[in-house]
């Protein structure tokens, strides 16, 4: 099998040569397309270098989107908005090819990197990631970053999905429900009124300041244009106090950002509005999986039925003198990790 390479230091070149390669049709996760890497470099980080490789087939092609940190260093072009990050490929590549494409842009890097770091990266793509990098001469070291909490709805409907989630969750539903305090809306269009709502509710909860909100706006105006943003707002007496964006698209719903407003737990419009959420994504966006995004929060698990851990890949390129002390002192805080949970 041939396999060409090629590297891209601009999105805008990419999107020149495999727009629709990495777009919206082709792609069924929102976090592989070039529409969300763009958004990323251009609104959170544009001070970042791009340097994506391309490595490609007959058929196929492979691509990683990476960014310098230093001079030397490049990480995933990804952050704490990106639920994952894993090599994109193109068509539909056997194992085998996935393995050799990876493999032949691994070996590519070697002339651009001492080290390379991949996260927030899922347990399915670890072996390909591993196996291909340890073949190119790269050292590899892996360990669990946090985790990722999933709902596989598995062909059945809300009511039986519902009768399966915790007593005490069914509970404050029915019992908040009834007192009718807490109207709901929600919108699959960006509507400016209704972001100013969420805004309103995010600056007033227990939530730390957003990083980023004119990546999240950017985020909703691209996907309500889509018809895939689903943004939830509860209210009582009028005022906002708690508030959902989502995404649903390819039979997927992420659950990008949820805050309520404190001092309205009582009503606990939260809860209600998750309800009400996922509800919509059962019997009216009939999703295949919804998706909590990274983190252990102790009240996804009421939510949702499965959590995959997701990893942090480090590979130092030992050609280069200059990666063998950060490669040695990995190395030595793995060993004393793995001791001490002993």
């Amino acid at each position: 099998m041939w396999v060409k390479g090629e590297y891209h230091v601009k999105l805008d070149r990419i999107a020149e040569n495999s727009a629709r390669a990495l777009g919206r049709d082709r792609q069924p996760s929102l976090f592989d397309r070039l529409a969300w890497f763009g958004l990323l470099h251009r609104l959170c980080a544009p001070h970042w270098r791009i340097l994506a490789v391309r490595t490609r087939s007959e058929h196929s092609d492979c691509w990683l989107v990476l960014a310098h940190e230093h001079e030397d260093s490049l990480i995933s072009l990804a952050n704490w908005y990106s639920f994952s990050f894993h090599p994109i490929f193109t068509g539909t590549p056997s194992d085998e090819t996935k393995l050799t494409l990876l493999t032949a842009a691994a070996q590519r890097l070697r002339g651009r990197a001492c080290r390379i770091l991949l996260e927030p990266l899922p347990e399915s793509d670890l072996a390909l990631v591993e196996t291909s990098f340890r073949r190119a001469g790269w050292r590899v070291f892996s360990e669990v970053k946090t985790v990722n909490h999933t709902l596989d709805t598995d062909g059945i409907d809300f009511a039986t999905y519902w009768a399966g989630r915790p007593g005490a969750l069914k509970s404050t539903v029915k019992r908040k429900a009834k007192k009718n305090i807490v109207t709901l809306e929600l919108f699959d269009r960006f509507d400016a009124d209704a972001w100013a709502a969420y805004e309103q509710v995010y600056a007033q909860s227990w939530k730390p300041e957003e990083g980023h909100p004119e990546f999240l706006r950017a985020l909703a105006e691209q996907e309500g244009a889509a018809g895939a943003l689903r943004l939830g707002i509860a209210r009582i007496e009028g005022r906002p106090v708690a508030a959902q964006m989502w995404t649903t698209d390819h039979g997927v719903a992420n659950i990008h950002k949820l805050a309520h407003v404190e001092d309205s737990d009582k009503a606990s419009p939260g809860t209600l509005l998750s309800y009400a959420m996922f509800e919509h994504a059962f019997e009216r966006d009939h999703v295949r999986t919804i998706d909590f995004g990274t983190g252990d929060d102790a009240y996804k698990r009421d939510w949702m039925n499965a959590c995959r851990p997701l990893y942090r890949v480090e590979m130092y390129n030992l050609r280069r003198p200059a990666a063998w002390f950060p490669a040695l002192k990995t190395a030595l805080s793995r060993l004393v990790k793995r001791r001490g949970s002993d």
